[in-house]
C-alpha cells in the first residue's frame, strides 16, 4: 500500500520541514490543495487560512526533497488554461527528476467563483471541461505538435518544450464523488481518490458527508471497476485512493469509543461505525493498521492519503502505522 500526507496552511518555513519529515518516515506522496478560500462543510468558510500559490508550493516541497511523488490532491480545472497547467507541470517534473503527479478535479467550491468572477458553469459542463483537458494535456506531453478541435479548448500546432521526463505522462489522479468524475476517471486516471460528492452541490454538505459510509464506498469502486471496463481498460487499472480528513490514534480502545461518539454525529453515523468511515482513521495502532488491512482487501484500496497539519501525529503515523505496510 501506497502513503501519503496531505498538507497546507503551513507557512514555507514549515512547509519545508513538514514534507522533510514526511519523506524521513517513509511517506511516498505529498499532496497539496488548490484553493483560494478553504471552506469547510455547510460553507463555513476560514478567511485566515493561507492560499499560497499551488504550484509554487508544489515546487518549494520538490526542492525540499529527495524521493517523494509531489502533487495536488487537486487542481481545480477552472482555475487554469490545461496549456498553463500542462507547461507548469512539465515544469515540475523536470525539476524534480520526475517526481510529480497530476492531480486534477472538475472545481466545486462554488464560493471561489462567486467571489473572484471566474465562470462556474454546472457540473456537466465542467466535467466536459475535465475530459477536454486531460486529452489536450496528455497530447501536448507526448506529441511534438497538438492540434485540438474541442467544445471548449482549440489548439493549432501548438508546442510544448521540453516534455515531461515521465512519459508518456505523469500519473494522473483525479478527486471526486460523483458518477460523472469517476466515467472521466475511468477513461484517464491512473488515481481515483474518492470522497463525497461536492462537485454537483458546489460545497462540502452535511448529508453528502453521511452518505460517504462503508456500504457507499465499495459502491463508488464497483462503478469505477465496471466503467474501466467499459473503457476497453483492464479492469484494475485505475488505483483506488482513499483519504482520511480526520486520523485519531488512541491508546485504548475506550478511547477509541470516545472519540467516536464525539465524530459519530458530524460524520452521520452510529458511533460503532465511525471507525469505518472512508472520511476517518481512529483506533489504536493495531485497530487502524488491522482497518487499513481491511480496507485493502474489501475497498480495493492502494493508495491512503492522511490530512495532517500536525508534526506529532505525522511521526505517530509514520512509527506506529507505516512499518506494518513494509
Amino acid at each position: 500500500m501506497e502513503f501519503g500526507v496531505q498538507i497546507a496552511n503551513l507557512e514555507w518555513t514549515q512547509l519545508k520541514d513538514m514534507a522533510q519529515a514526511a519523506e524521513g518516515l517513509g511517506f511516498g506522496w505529498i499532496t497539496i490543495p488548490d484553493h483560494i478560500v478553504y471552506e469547510g462543510p455547510e460553507k463555513q468558510a476560514d478567511l485566515s487560512h493561507l492560499s499560497y500559490d499551488a504550484m509554487v508550493r508544489a515546487a518549494v516541497i520538490l526542492e525540499a526533497t529527495k524521493k517523494v511523488r509531489v502533487g495536488h490532491l487537486v487542481l481545480c480545472n477552472l482555475f487554469r488554461h490545461p496549456v498553463v497547467t500542462a507547461q507548469s507541470l512539465m515544469s515540475l517534473d523536470r525539476l524534480s527528476n520526475g517526481r510529480v503527479f497530476c492531480g486534477i478535479g472538475s472545481g466545486w467550491t462554488e464560493s471561489e467563483f462567486r467571489m473572484t468572477g471566474i465562470p462556474y458553469p454546472d457540473i456537466t459542463t465542467r466535467l466536459r471541461m475535465l475530459d477536454e483537458s486531460l486529452k489536450a494535456m496528455r497530447s501536448l506531453w507526448r506529441e511534438e505538435r497538438t492540434t485540438f478541435k474541442g467544445e471548449f479548448y482549440q489548439f493549432t500546432d501548438a508546442v510544448l518544450h521540453p516534455k515531461p521526463l515521465q512519459q508518456p505522462a505523469p500519473p494522473i489522479l483525479l478527486g471526486g464523488g460523483g458518477r460523472g468524475l469517476l466515467r472521466v476517471a475511468a477513461k484517464h486516471a491512473d488515481y481515483i481518490n474518492l470522497i463525497s460528492d461536492a462537485g454537483k452541490p458546489g460545497y462540502i454538505s452535511v448529508a453528502e458527508i453521511a452518505r460517504m459510509t462503508d456500504e457507499s464506498f465499495r459502491e463508488k469502486v464497483a462503478f469505477i471497476r465496471a466503467e474501466t471496463k467499459r473503457q476497453k481498460r483492464a479492469e484494475r487499472a485505475v488505483k483506488i485512493s482513499n483519504v482520511a480528513f480526520t486520523t485519531m490514534i488512541t491508546d485504548s480502545d475506550a478511547a477509541t469509543k470516545a472519540m467516536s461518539e464525539g465524530m459519530a454525529g458530524f460524520l452521520g453515523l452510529p458511533a460503532d461505525a465511525v471507525p469505518r468511515s472512508p472520511l476517518a482513521l481512529i483506533g489504536t495502532p493495531d485497530a487502524c493498521v488491522a482497518e487499513l488491512q481491511r480496507r485493502a482487501k474489501e475497498w480495493d484500496v492502494e493508495q491512503v492519503i492522511f490530512s495532517i497539519q500536525n508534526p506529532a501525529m505525522l511521526e505517530r503515523i509514520g512509527r506506529d502505522i507505516l512499518p506494518a505496510f513494509k
